[in-house]
Formats: C-alpha cells, sequence, structure tokens
C-alpha cells in the first residue's frame, strides 16, 4: 500500500512551471520550493547538474535520472567512440550540489558561464528534469520553442487512456 502511495506521489509531483530567482553575494540561488519537495520525496537533498549539450543552458536532474542515463552509456560497446562522447559531455560535466540548510545550491562558475548567467536565472520545468537559464536566453528560446511546438504538435502521441 505504501509503495502504491509513493509511486502516486512520485507520478503527482514533477518539475513545472518557470521560476526566476537572484544569484546572492556568496553565487548561492535558492532553489523553487516546489521543485525541492518533489527532490525530497524521491529521496534527495540535492541535484546533479550539468552542461545542456543542446542549449546554453544548465541541466538538472535527480540522481536516479543521471544513473538511468549513465547505465544507457555503460551499454553501449566499450570500444565505441559515442560511448566516449556521452560519458564526457554528461557525465565527466555532471557535479552534485546539495542544498544548504535553506534550500540554496551554488552553482560552480563553469555552469554559469556555460549558461552566461550573471545575476540571475530562470528554473524551468521539464516534467522529470527541470534546466537553469539566463532570463533573456530563456525568453528567446522560449518564443522559438512555441513556433516549433506548434507546427510539431501533431506528433504527439496520446494513448486512447487519455482521451476518456
Amino acid at each position: 500500500m505504501y509503495s502504491q502511495i509513493r509511486e502516486f506521489r512520485i507520478l503527482w509531483f514533477m518539475f513545472l512551471s518557470t521560476y526566476e530567482n537572484k544569484i546572492d553575494k556568496k553565487g548561492r540561488v535558492s532553489v523553487p520550493a516546489s521543485y525541492r519537495s518533489y527532490l525530497s520525496t524521491l529521496g534527495y537533498n540535492g541535484v546533479v547538474c550539468y552542461p545542456s549539450f543542446n542549449n546554453r543552458s544548465i541541466e538538472a536532474w535527480p540522481q536516479d535520472r543521471i544513473e538511468k542515463i549513465s547505465s544507457s552509456i555503460d551499454s553501449l560497446n566499450p570500444f565505441e567512440e559515442k560511448r566516449d562522447f556521452f560519458a564526457t559531455s554528461i557525465l565527466s560535466e555532471s557535479i552534485n550540489l546539495q542544498f544548504d540548510s535553506e534550500g540554496r545550491i551554488s552553482l560552480t562558475p563553469k555552469l554559469l558561464e556555460h549558461a552566461k548567467i550573471k545575476n540571475s536565472m530562470v528554473f524551468v520545468g521539464q516534467g522529470r528534469t527541470f534546466q537553469i537559464w539566463e532570463p533573456t536566453i530563456f525568453e528567446k528560446f522560449k518564443v522559438a520553442a512555441r513556433k516549433k511546438s506548434n507546427l510539431n504538435r501533431a506528433s504527439l502521441k496520446w494513448d486512447n487512456q487519455l482521451n476518456k
């Protein structure tokens, strides 16, 4: 019974919405309370971050998601070039950031530089993960994403059960 309730709670919680927060003088930023709550539900007191290779953003994942990507990389042929590419681009660039007592993390200068973040950042919910963006860069991306989503909306597949 408990595992069913926990599974329901995990499915109910996701990283949703966007939140803008400023970096304090010591380089810390408060992670949105709803994001921390979801991570806490999963049993984590932090988040794994790495520079996105898709955009000028920072990918932020719960530990179990990074473990899944690591397993996926490990399943590739150890002598295949793309295995090294993925491991280097994701795993070697990842950092586990723990929340302090006030729910803040300290992003590394390397991560901040990659995302061009200086004073404030936007936390962008992506369902099971979230991203961290410089606000102006994110706004431009969001406009382009909306246009592309509109053009590609028919490619979203709906299970028949969702149509009830």
